[in-house]
């Protein structure tokens, strides 16, 4: 098995082609003709991670954030990009392609809150594998099967996604639920017209949550980690059933600390 191959199967599960505009996601170090006996999977590409996959002998790290987002201008010693390098250790990183894919960041966000036969919630233009425009969907949307107050709704995301919550009572009890995973604010007003009774999401700012509230939706932000690192488990068991010949194995580590 090579870099190649772990490469050429991700982009069938959430095709590369779907990644927006800004984003910079697929291979973004490394050589694909590597052979490729451990994957490690994670949020982030960090110092530890990069530490923790040479630790175990890892020749491959799969991540949903870029490891590189902004352009450099230098790719100095100790710079996580020449840790890897240097450890011949390559990176994909799927980002707002995951997102968007079925099976993704926010099928798996939703189904970690028990919703169940998902509908899309904010349309994307994006193109498929063969270049054909298609449309895919930002966020998901569904009920909960018993209705909650905000209060309880807040307590049950902590509970089911860990770290904290901040957010506002909507004017209702929270049956119709929206998510979208990492910084999804833009996606308030389609939570809005969709009938959403409560939108759970991260990096909501001060003015986002004042106007939720005016609108009468339930607004809880969840942390950009816990939002988005759901995806990590599924990811690592369709790596082991597509691989198994490979060890994958999963690093959760929420690196900005709150108190």
């Amino acid at each position: 098995m090579l870099v190649q191959d772990v490469f050429s199967f991700l982009d069938e599960l959430a095709p590369f082609s779907y990644a927006m505009d800004f984003d910079n996601s697929g291979l973004l170090a490394g050589d694909p003709s590597q052979p490729v006996q451990k994957i490690l999977v994670a949020l982030d590409c960090t110092d530890s991670v990069v530490k923790k996959a040479r630790e175990i002998g890892a020749d491959l790290i799969v991540t949903h954030h870029p490891v590189i987002f902004d352009p450099l201008k230098t790719v100095t010693t100790g710079s996580i990009v020449h840790q890897l390098v240097s450890s011949g250790i390559s990176i994909i990183c799927a980002h707002t392609n995951l997102d968007l894919a079925r099976g993704g960041v926010n099928d798996q966000l939703a189904r970690c809150l028990g919703l169940k036969c998902l509908e899309g919630l904010t349309p994307i233009p994006c193109a498929d594998r063969e270049g054909k425009a298609v449309t895919e969907y930002l966020g998901r949307v569904s009920f909960l099967d018993e209705p909650m107050s905000p209060e309880d709704f807040a307590g049950f995301v902590k509970g089911r996604l860990g770290g904290n919550v901040r957010f506002v009572c909507g004017n209702r009890l929270v049956h119709r639920v929206a998510v979208c995973g990492g910084s999804g604010t833009d996606c308030l007003e389609d939570a809005i017209r969709a009938g959403a009774d409560a939108l759970v999401t991260s990096e909501v700012k001060h003015h986002i949550f004042l106007l939720a509230a005016q609108q009468g939706i339930t607004l809880i932000d969840a942390g950009h980690f816990h939002t988005e690192d759901v995806v990590v488990e599924p990811l690592c068991q369709q790596l082991r059933e597509a691989f198994p010949s490979a060890e994958v194995l999963a690093y959760h580590l929420a690196e900005i600390q709150v108190r």
